[in-house]
């Protein structure tokens, strides 16, 4: 056909640009903090836990586009649902019929979701919230939510309001009635469900920031005081569901957790599709949902689309045919376990922790005289750039991709595909060794580009 949009032309053409273009049109702080670090790299292509350069260099994913690639990039089971779906050409969101895809992938969702009934469709992690927060102030008739300090939860305003990071929230004031209690606070839980107006409790099982894991009982205390109080438990699994933490749900870990709705997103969506889900008990979908009247008054205008929900159903299969919850309890040990041995060997290195696939490498003051001063100057400077001191050679030495887990936190997080091997798992502590040799040795270009670090903090202020 003449004129007809070539795709592969286009980026063959100007794909180049790509820093450029964002710079002029998108979020221009991006490409000005990736070069500032030298993570402004070209990306030419990706399979699995892998990518590649321009160059043939291969690079290992220990971050998984923030939890969405729980299956590895372009995973062929998923490819070829999302060419089966688009090769049937379906009546999608004709939005006055039932398609069969919804429906089939809303009981597969929920046959790993015990005690839960019902399923809204949206379409990422920050709405799934959302629509948790606004089933739960329906249902019970409240307003206030009570979250936890450093909880992450979405950036859109009603996640925003259970956000407990206060750089998030600065600006976009005025939010949600809430309230933060710290992680495992069960006294002034209890505190803030006397006052008698508490929708829910919305909590990570493991939160994102800082990868801190809810304290044993916590979960199920909490629930039971919520119940008592007439206010719902929100369990948002949007990372650390679908197996991230080495059962389907991080709550399931802890016997007798029975959230009254549960938020996932993220690897749901095979890395292709957005999509987010909100699970929900029976009563509740029914009191929301009360009449034909109220028949649209939740929804989202690209909800339940064919290709979301293709894509959806070709991951859980995937999961079960594969067995990615038990593998990713088996590499998580491996991976979790093969770290703590370093702990006493690098006075730096303060403490591993996690579950699964996810998990926090702490960093803490050391005790010898040279390193401590060093730490302090970063200290002084800004919390949080020792870390990305380490992240930093993870990835210009070792092509190894990783995160700082938030900011002014001196910790990395791991949260790699679900399906790296024990190969993947060597080559990272190999490469985490070496850079925590070269933090020892007291010189050398790590603590050359702290130097840099420090100036560009100072000069921030």
């Amino acid at each position: 056909m003449t004129g007809a949009f070539d795709l592969r032309a286009l980026l063959a053409e100007r794909g180049g640009e790509r820093y450029e273009l964002h710079a002029r049109h998108l979020n221009h702080q991006l490409p000005r903090m990736l070069h500032t670090i030298g993570f402004d790299k070209v990306y030419e292509r990706a399979e699995g836990a892998h990518f590649w350069d321009a160059d043939g260099a291969d690079y290992l994913d220990m971050l998984a586009g923030f939890g969405v690639m729980g299956l590895g990039r372009h995973h062929p089971v998923v490819r070829k649902a999302l060419h089966d779906v688009l090769d049937a050409q379906l009546a999608d969101l004709t939005r006055f019929d039932c398609q069969p895809l919804p429906g089939l992938l809303a009981e597969k969702l929920l046959a790993h979701s015990p005690h839960l009934d019902r399923v809204f469709f949206g379409n990422s992690g920050t709405e799934a919230v959302e629509t948790a927060l606004k089933f739960a102030r329906y249902a019970t008739g409240r307003t206030r939510i009570v979250y936890c300090s450093h909880a992450f939860h979405g950036l859109t305003t009603g996640s925003l309001s259970v956000n407990g990071e206060k750089g998030f929230r600065e600006g976009f004031a005025p939010l949600l009635p809430d309230t933060a209690i710290g992680l495992g606070d069960l006294d002034a839980l209890e505190r803030e469900l006397r006052r008698g107006d508490v929708a829910a409790f919305v909590v990570e099982p493991v939160q994102g920031k800082g990868v801190h894991e809810a304290p044993p009982g916590f979960l199920r205390a909490a629930q039971e005081l919520l119940h008592r109080h007439g206010a719902l438990l929100i369990a948002d699994e949007v990372q650390t569901g679908l197996g991230r933490t080495g059962d389907f749900y991080a709550y399931q870990h802890e016997e007798g957790v029975e959230p009254d709705l549960v938020c996932v997103a993220k690897a749901l969506s095979g890395g292709y599709v957005p999509v987010g889900a909100t699970l929900g008990k029976d009563w509740i979908f029914k009191k929301v949902y009360s009449s034909m009247d109220r028949v649209l008054v939740h929804s989202a205008s690209f909800g339940s689309n064919a290709q979301a929900m293709a894509a959806g159903l070709a991951v859980l299969s995937v999961m079960e045919t594969e067995g990615t919850v038990a593998h990713v309890r088996r590499i998580g040990d491996l991976l979790a376990g093969r770290l703590r041995e370093l702990v006493p060997r690098y006075e730096l290195l303060h403490e591993i922790r996690g579950r699964g696939l996810m998990i926090g490498i702490e960093f803490g003051r050391p005790s010898s005289l040279a390193l401590r001063s060093r730490w302090t100057m970063l200290q002084a400077a800004r919390k949080g750039l020792f870390a990305q001191m380490v992240v930093v050679p993870l990835l210009q030495r070792h092509r190894i991709l990783t995160q700082v887990s938030g900011d002014h936190l001196e910790v990395i997080k791991l949260i790699p595909p679900l399906i790296i091997d024990a190969a993947d798992v060597d080559r990272f502590v190999t490469a985490f060794t070496a850079v925590m040799d070269d933090a020892h040795g007291g010189g050398g270009l790590m603590w050359d580009f702290g130097k840099t670090l420090v100036k560009q903090a100072v000069a921030q202020r």
